[in-house]
């Protein structure tokens, strides 16, 4: 998750202002803190705090930061790595010695940031927070180039994983993503009088927001640099395979983004339409769990002819759930989030449509409240495959013992969330709703274990863990498919 949000521009043109709206676009992305960082072309100067971006930023400094700036580069974040305080806020300030000041925003999750923390503590680095985020500004730092572009291509030429990243330094805007593509990035720009602006968002719905036009995604390995000359390009690292994250398709991104020429919006209601035909039911209605698991119950409502309609109402003031810091928030969430219609569900037959059960706790809350307002059946079909393994490159789940799915059958998972009848959708039946490559081109590692790269040990024993069973005799084997590299 986090969201990223960069603007290259001409004088006279209020960058802050446009990140400030940019950044709204990316809330969804992450709702902990958020940042803008500004160069006026010989400084660099940071904003940043806790909270969601309504709450950081006054109109009074979001003018202050605009005055007299040409780059302006946001930050919206999701903690995976380093906790939810202040100072772990992105964009993260760094100094280096002979280029001067800079900014970076992250969105990923690195998997050497250990072994690189102990390399540059060696070297004389002072670290202030836990953030791998950190580990890339201190390697920027202690990385000698007599340009940016030439800093900035040495130090991630070390980084291994998940990375889409934002820089801004005095005179330039560079973005780049790692050589997997694990997490998106795009670039736009504003056709303004004389000199357009340059964007860079994690998302094309950002772009929107600024009324830019989409020009294409930030391809993998690629570095794009920015400033008042214009826009250029280079391949810093290469990869014989890609693998951005499904899970963007199936809930982290907008549905009203493009993803790999992708809309959203059409895959996940395409995911409805094979989630139908591959698990069909005898129902009154379909109802989606709002707003994540709506497409995907309209598509699963057109192909079964059985009418959709909404059964629980949602506040439009609670934050995304999944993305909340711990379970207890999340569990909070959901509760005052969400409220059952009796007078549409009662005595009725329920196909109940999310897009995917990681924890399981949130799932049989609802369920629980739609018995309680009179459903007579409730029968739950999810939208992507069931979620086993844990994620290294940016989902926070800490450990297999977070996973509902890790180690359990189907029918396990449906004992324990009370629902009369449960199905997931099939990896291939995924893949068809997406319709752009084939699975070996994303990273599905969550479903199936199949990671696209080393898993350092020490990671891999943190995060594989055990529990005893969830109201079943069945106690979990260990992991299958080992956690190994596979095509």
């Amino acid at each position: 998750m986090c969201g990223v949000f960069g603007i290259c521009a001409a004088a006279g043109v209020d960058v802050a202002n446009l990140t400030y709206f940019g950044l709204f676009a990316l809330q969804h992305r992450g709702q902990e803190s958020a940042g803008i960082a500004v160069s006026n072309g010989e400084t660099v100067r940071v904003h940043r705090g806790m909270g969601l971006v309504a709450q950081v930023f006054s109109p009074a400094t979001v003018h202050d930061l605009g005055e007299g700036t040409l780059l302006a580069l946001g930050h919206t974040r999701y903690s995976t790595t380093g906790a939810s305080r202040a100072e772990n806020a992105h964009p993260l300030p760094f100094n280096h010695p002979q280029l001067g000041p800079g900014a970076i925003a992250h969105n990923g999750n690195l998997l050497n940031a250990e072994a690189l923390r102990r390399q540059l503590q060696e070297e004389g680095a002072i670290f202030e927070t836990s953030l791998d985020t950190e580990v890339m500004a201190r390697l920027i730092e202690h990385t000698h180039g007599r340009t940016w572009e030439e800093v900035i291509r040495r130090s991630f030429a070390r980084v291994v994983g998940a990375y889409s990243c934002g820089v801004i330094t005095p005179n330039q805007l560079i973005a780049l993503r790692d050589p997997y593509g694990f997490r998106p990035l795009c670039i736009g720009f504003i056709p303004l009088a004389g000199q357009p602006a340059h964007v860079v968002a994690s998302e094309t719905c950002a772009l929107d927001t600024v009324n830019a036009t989409f020009v294409r995604e930030v391809q993998p390995g690629e570095m794009v640099v920015m400033d008042q000359h214009g826009v250029h390009s280079v391949t810093f690292q290469t990869s014989n395979k890609h693998a951005m994250c499904v899970f963007e398709f199936i809930y982290f991104a907008r549905p009203d983004s493009i993803l790999k020429n992708c809309e959203l919006e059409e895959a996940r209601i395409r995911m409805g339409n094979e989630l139908a035909r591959e698990a069909p039911v005898e129902a009154d209605m379909v109802i989606p769990f709002p707003d994540s698991g709506t497409p995907a119950a309209i598509g699963y409502a057109e192909a079964s002819g059985i009418p959709f309609r909404e059964a629980l109402m949602k506040s439009r003031y609670i934050n995304r759930t999944f993305i909340q810091p711990d379970q207890s928030l999340r569990e909070s969430g959901v509760m005052l989030k969400l409220n059952p219609l009796p007078r549409s569900i009662r005595g009725k037959r329920l196909v109940a449509v999310d897009d995917s059960i990681v924890r399981g706790t949130t799932s049989r809350r609802i369920i629980d409240r739609l018995r309680a307002a009179g459903a007579k059946e409730i029968h739950m079909r999810i939208s992507s495959p069931p979620m086993r393994f844990p994620c290294f490159m940016g989902v926070d789940i800490g450990s297999t013992k977070e996973l509902i799915a890790f180690g359990r059958t189907v029918e396990e998972i449906r004992k324990h969330i009370g629902a009369d009848s449960l199905e997931y959708l099939s990896i291939p039946g995924l893949m068809r709703a997406i319709g752009r490559g084939t699975a070996q081109e994303f990273c599905r590692a969550c479903f199936d274990g199949s990671y696209p790269v080393p898993v350092p040990q020490q990671l891999e024993m943190d995060k594989m863990q055990f529990e005893l069973p969830l109201k079943s005799d069945h106690v979990p084997g260990p992991p299958s498919p080992a956690l190994t590299p596979k095509a």
